[in-house]
């Protein structure tokens, strides 16, 4: 069984936003349009609860709404985002994350996915290594 949380994570308008691959105006306007609930801290700053994001991540991932300039990283094969879907198996697993317009899906062990304690919501980096990387001109 994975590990519970005792609260679960939220996020800033500022980190949403660069997981959805959008500026963060953007995402504030998002907000205020109701498109994603948001609550306040004892600060006063607006968060987003993570099953919430990664709901609407695969929204805006689905219609596009995402902005086409988004940079994620200098690392290359580096895509920073937020786990949309957890399937555990007996032995092994899948993990989706929305990185901002793109899905990635890994299958790895469940063992790995409980030691690094995975869940809907968390923010989490998929990295790629290939030795074969197709590329389409647009």
């Amino acid at each position: 069984m994975l590990p519970t949380l005792s609260h679960m994570q939220s996020y800033t308008i500022g980190q949403a936003a660069r997981l959805l691959g959008v500026s963060p105006d953007t995402a504030r306007r998002w907000a205020d349009a109701g498109k994603v609930a948001t609550h306040r801290d004892d600060g006063g700053r607006r968060l987003i609860d993570g099953r919430d994001l990664a709901a609407f991540s695969i929204v805006v991932a689905q219609n596009g709404t995402g902005e086409d300039d988004a940079s994620y990283t200098s690392a290359r094969n580096a895509f920073p985002g937020i786990v949309t879907a957890v399937t555990l198996g007996d032995v092994a697993a899948q993990v989706e994350i929305q990185a901002g317009p793109h899905r990635l899906v890994s299958l790895l062990t469940r063992e790995a996915v409980e030691e690094l304690g995975l869940e809907v919501g968390m923010q989490a980096t998929a990295r790629v290594k290939s030795t074969s990387v197709h590329i389409d001109r647009t």
